[in-house]
């Protein structure tokens, strides 16, 4: 019975200690997109609590920051949804990847607007 209590307590310990641990979003994050005029760099401010994930992404001309919809985080897992509406078009960009420390790396794939299809990879660095 003792060992049986001891191995209990060594398995909750281990989850105590990897869930504090767990991945956390949390914080700006800065990135580059690619663009005819040489790209431009775009800021995410993410907020984690728990498995959902919220926040906005500031873009390089100002305005209104883009919320994000969507958000979800499964360990080192993240994906999320910006949604973009400019002259009566409306364009869906889904992000998904994984983090680790202070690098996320993003596949993203966009749905109509102007031109629509396109995307590709996107590195973010946690800004300290």
């Amino acid at each position: 019975m003792r060992k049986l209590t001891l191995t209990l307590c060594a398995v909750l310990l281990a989850l105590l200690v990897g869930s504090a641990l767990a991945a956390d979003a949390t914080g700006t994050w800065i990135g580059q997109v690619g663009g005819p005029d040489g790209g431009m760099t775009l800021t995410f401010h993410f907020k984690q609590d728990g498995a959902k994930l919220t926040g906005t992404v500031d873009g390089p001309q100002g305005g209104e920051p883009l919320q994000i919809g969507d958000g979800k985080v499964d360990g080192n897992k993240i994906s999320f949804v910006l949604k973009i509406e400019f002259g009566g078009d409306t364009m869906k960009i889904t992000h998904d990847g994984t983090f680790e420390g202070d690098e996320m790396k993003l596949n993203t794939k966009m749905e109509g607007g102007p031109g629509g299809g396109g995307g590709g990879p996107l590195t973010l660095k946690r800004s300290k």
